[in-house]
């Protein structure tokens, strides 16, 4: 057994103890009242899951065991010569609960290279489906034929002690994310750049690679690939990839059945497919202006008619965040300094000035803020990744980071089946009449 695989072990016991002191002492405490209108509306603000590698709170963004995303880009190793955070030390930091050093995110990457081929028939699966399919089509398609490999499928199907479900779930983790680069880029050569593949380079990180296989020989690509694979992989455990994650999970199905299930729900247009959105409107603005830079004016008054044609701004706006999510400001800075000049990038910027006035201004939504798929687009198109339909693949592959690590947390806490109680709507108007309680089955 690895050291990380000891040391996540460690770590898992340790909170195991504190947990059941926890429900043993304290079980009977209610953490808040739940209203008609959040069991209709989404379970919006509903404390329900235990999520460990990451919390988001309304006024601060994202953390990740604590650590902001600036943070994170201080405290992370980095590549030889880069200066963004090498995803491998953040998925360490989520599973661990602790900052890597370098020997860490070496063993990782080291691990995941050695851990990354992917049978043949996963391809041949892939090559079964029409070219015009949808990449995220593809992606879980690729994921399911690779469950095959699942060492947590095959071991329960021979008896195993569920004390030792971690383990196994542990290793298909690690399987599965050392994969999902080569099955991702394999889609993304074959749909786009006539199936001319590029085969792995098992010198550089995971995202290093990513984009190497991709096609990409840029620097400043591997790096925005580096930052990408970070900030999107994790965002607590409500949203809708990650929660299916969890939920699929409980059922005790294996990483890869939890895996698709879950980049099924990214694929919608109200989750991941929404990066894909933010930068086809902003070309459709683009030449619906005339093409070139449009003034602030122009802007504004192609925002005021997106709205007044009952359509939403893509990008703007997110459930929970209440201030510019910290994703968004992160991109930002990364252009500052690798793309200032880039028009599509300062239209993204000039966007950012004017819609959240209007929105406050109609008062169209809590948050009028963008968040992270509001940029992440342009500076995609920069480096010549033009095909927007792939986008949300590569937001699969960075989340894979935090819902697996998550998953492992699961089966270390052995955590129960998910399954919370539901009522008709008759059941809720007899209830609002006071003629059956909360508690009445």
């Amino acid at each position: 057994m690895g050291y990380i695989k000891e040391k996540f072990k460690v770590k898992a016991d340790e909170l195991n103890i504190e947990v059941k002191d926890l429900v043993k002492n304290h079980g009977s405490k209610k953490i808040e009242d739940v209203t008609v209108a959040q069991v209709y509306q989404g379970m919006r603000g509903i404390t329900g899951i235990v999520t460990e590698t990451s919390l988001l709170d309304a006024n601060e963004g994202i953390r990740f065991r604590g650590y902001s995303i600036p943070e994170l880009r201080d405290h992370l190793p980095k590549a030889p010569g880069g200066a963004e955070p090498l995803p491998e030390g953040l998925f360490y930091l989520m599973l661990i609960g602790e900052l890597p050093n370098e020997t860490d995110v070496q063993t990782l990457s080291s691990m995941w290279g050695r851990r990354s081929h992917v049978p043949n028939h996963v391809f041949d699966a892939i090559e079964a489906l029409p070219i015009t399919t949808h990449p995220m089509t593809m992606f879980t398609v690729g994921i399911m034929a690779l469950q095959t490999e699942s060492a947590f499928a095959k071991a329960y199907a021979e008896g195993i002690n569920k004390k030792d479900y971690w383990s196994y779930m542990y290793e298909d983790t690690m399987n599965l994310i050392a994969r999902l680069p080569r099955i991702a880029a394999y889609i993304y050569r074959r749909k786009y750049k006539g199936g001319q593949h590029i085969q792995p380079n098992g010198m550089l990180d995971w995202a290093g690679n990513f984009a190497h296989m991709l096609g990409y020989t840029d620097e400043g690509f591997k790096e925005l690939m580096r930052l990408y694979m970070v900030i999107h992989a994790d965002h607590e455990g409500g949203n809708v990839s990650a929660h299916t994650t969890h939920l699929v999970g409980s059922a005790l199905s294996d990483a890869y059945l939890s895996f698709a299930a879950g980049m099924n729900g990214l694929a919608g247009p109200l989750h991941g497919l929404a990066n894909q959105e933010v930068i086809k409107w902003i070309l459709a603005m683009r030449e619906e202006l005339g093409g070139g830079m449009p003034t602030k004016e122009q802007i504004e008054a192609y925002v005021r008619k997106t709205l007044s044609e009952g359509k939403v701004v893509p990008g703007y706006g997110h459930a929970v965040l209440r201030k510019t999510d910290p994703r968004f400001t992160a991109q930002m800075e990364f252009a500052k300094k690798h793309l200032p000049n880039d028009e599509l990038v300062k239209i993204v910027w000039t966007v950012y000035e004017t819609v959240p006035p209007i929105l406050q201004e109609l008062g169209k939504v809590k948050n009028p803020w963008p968040n992270v798929d509001a940029h992440s687009g342009a500076l995609l198109v920069h480096y010549g990744l033009v095909e927007y339909e792939f986008y949300t693949v590569l937001f699969g592959v960075s989340r894979a980071l935090g819902v697996l690590a998550s998953l492992c947390w699961d089966r270390g806490l052995g955590l129960s089946l998910e399954r919370p109680k539901s009522v008709t709507t008759e059941w809720m108007k007899q209830f609002v009449e006071g003629k059956v309680t909360a508690d009445a089955e």
